[in-house]
């Protein structure tokens, strides 16, 4: 007997905790299960043709917003080929309307409703064991189709000890080059409408003693980055607090921990210890969604937005954490102009990323329910996208689109954070300049085209051409600093013009500074050659790291030594 238990991700450097899972709770049947794990990026064809060579007897999928679309195609494709195989499938996107989908795909044997360990151990004990057919009938958790063909649903399965979920990351080798996600808890203490965690309203934790040996694994093994997928990590403060210490204490120089929090719910304890952290060791993702009172309160959101920006700003003041904020459009109350100010007032908080995403409405969420109250429109396909609303029309949705595009190019790459910090000054708010920025780029089909990264500074230096001319010459300037921070450029860009500082000069620095080091640290054993090869020096006629004015300024880039939160050079005034 041999059941595979199948992962479609979106990208291969991804892992699904979730089989993985399953696959370490029916430790007893391990004989008999195997892992497949794909991306949605490659050929059908050719998974297709590795599941036939695998020779299941069962397959099972795990199914997500962003994968149900190539799941169902594959398996109307691999029932063709193998008519008798029996196909469970699991996860969020079926979850929650189970019926239906054994009603649209016929070829599916079966679906298990919710946290799927123990279902999937009795599943796999049903085949493993070669048990009668009325065994199904006493599975909690699980919607299916008899012999008969007759669909049948059993109740839910109660919830689960968490702590008795098995630790999936005992060989490392498995997981080289992905993204290592880990779960400390399940379900969410708050009910956001536009949610599937509203639904389930069993919130519960981890041993921490059996957390604290996990994430020790993880530092011992000098894991790159260690993802918490708990929906609200910070929820309960003892918890939090206790982790965080642990991992302040512990840390390795090296692993990086991503958390999921509610900035409103961070206490002064929490703030202080944040604060004490050493760069890059944690990264925070912060989900405002929206600053209108009317629409957080119609998302049942419990959400103050003046606590969120007081820790934000708190956190920021550290400057040793990633701090990526969300907002979502096309929430009910929230039109053009109101999300134009949602969008405001996060920009001010200076985060490290501005996500602008827009409304999924998911299979049996609040949001789903009071689509006609909402005049609420999306995709009929995954991921179920918004298209239009009461307050928000389509017009509206595609203008911001625009914006969104600009904020991921010009914002969260950071490759260009000197330059904004001035450029967006010259126009009335933030959301305006975004705007005004997304329609240079459609008027003139930059849109429609993928352009290199020193293309990208030359779009920007022809729309403040257009918008504050008389600034060129500063602007051009800051974009040079901008790239040189970040990059080691040796082809300089025609944008760039040419490098000011002397030749003469420079040689003598870098003869002098291969002697001395008095800025270059870790360059020791390297000739002066090397350091200038290895470095840049740049003058500037503008404060570019100040106010803008006319200042003569010579920087030195050191590129070996990095912010560990925006990877940007250490710079030095010369």
């Amino acid at each position: 007997m041999k059941i595979i238990l199948t992962a479609i991700n979106a990208k291969y450097i991804h892992s699904n905790l979730a089989v993985y899972s399953l696959k370490a709770y029916a430790k007893k049947y391990s004989e008999h299960i195997s892992l497949a794990e794909y991306t949605i990026n490659q050929q059908l064809d050719e998974i297709l043709l590795d599941l036939y060579k695998q020779k299941p007897d069962v397959l099972c999928f795990s199914c997500y917003i962003w994968n149900i679309s190539y799941v169902e195609t594959l398996i109307h494709e691999i029932h063709k080929i193998l008519p008798d195989l029996p196909i469970w499938l699991g996860g969020p996107e079926v979850s929650y309307d189970a019926l239906k989908v054994l009603k649209d795909l016929p070829e599916v044997t079966g679906v298990m409703k919710g946290e799927g360990e123990e279902t999937f151990l009795e599943i796999a004990s049903y085949y493993v064991e070669r048990k009668e057919e009325s065994y199904l009938q006493n599975i909690k958790g699980i919607s299916y189709r008899n012999k008969c063909g007759e669909i049948k649903e059993n109740p839910w399965r109660e919830i689960m000890d968490l702590s008795k979920v098995p630790f999936v990351y005992e060989d490392m080798d498995e997981f080289k080059n992905k993204i290592i996600y880990y779960e400390t808890s399940r379900g969410c203490p708050f009910s956001c409408s536009y949610c599937l965690s509203s639904v389930d309203k069993s919130l519960r934790f981890r041993a921490l003693e059996l957390v604290k040996k996990e994430l020790q694994f993880f530092l011992d093994n000098k894991v790159p980055q260690v993802k918490f997928v708990d929906r609200t990590f910070n929820c309960k403060h003892d918890h939090a607090l206790t982790i965080w210490r642990y991992i302040a204490e512990h840390d390795n120089g090296i692993t990086n921990f991503h958390f999921e929090i509610s900035a409103d719910l961070l206490n002064e304890e929490e703030l202080e210890l944040l604060g004490t952290m050493r760069e890059g060791l944690v990264q925070l993702e912060i989900g405002v969604q929206s600053t209108n009172p009317k629409t957080i309160k119609e998302i049942k959101r419990t959400m103050r937005f003046e606590k969120v920006a007081c820790a934000v700003r708190k956190v920021n003041s550290g400057r040793n954490i990633h701090q990526h904020l969300d907002l979502i459009a096309g929430l009910p109350y929230e039109n053009y102009e109101s999300f134009g100010q949602s969008f405001n007032d996060v920009y001010a908080l200076s985060p490290e990323q501005l996500q602008l995403g827009f409304l999924k409405v998911l299979k049996g969420s609040y949001m789903e329910e009071h689509i006609k109250e909402y005049g609420l429109v999306y995709k009929n396909f995954p991921p179920y996208e918004v298209l239009y609303t009461k307050w928000l029309p389509y017009e509206d949705v595609l203008k911001l689109k625009r914006i969104e595009e600009m904020v991921e190019i010009y914002y969260n790459s950071g490759q260009f954070s000197y330059t904004l910090e001035h450029l967006v000054k010259e126009f009335e708010t933030p959301f305006i300049f975004f705007e005004q920025l997304g329609e240079y780029y459609e008027k003139h089909s930059f849109h429609m085209v993928s352009h290199s990264r020193i293309t990208r500074y030359e779009i920007l230096l022809g729309f403040v051409e257009k918008y504050v001319k008389e600034k060129m010459d500063l602007y051009r300037q800051l974009l040079v600093f901008d790239l040189y921070l970040r990059e080691n450029i040796k082809s300089r860009p025609v944008f760039a013009g040419e490098n000011a500082v002397d030749k003469e000069w420079l040689s003598e620095f870098y003869e002098k500074e291969s002697k001395e080091h008095r800025y270059l640290c870790g360059y020791e054993k390297y000739d002066k050659r090397q350091l200038r090869k290895m470095t840049h020096i740049e003058k500037f006629t503008y404060d570019v790291l100040g106010d803008g004015r006319k200042k003569d300024t010579v920087i030195l880039f050191d590129y070996q030594n990095r912010s560990k939160l925006n990877y940007q050079a250490t710079i030095f005034h010369l």
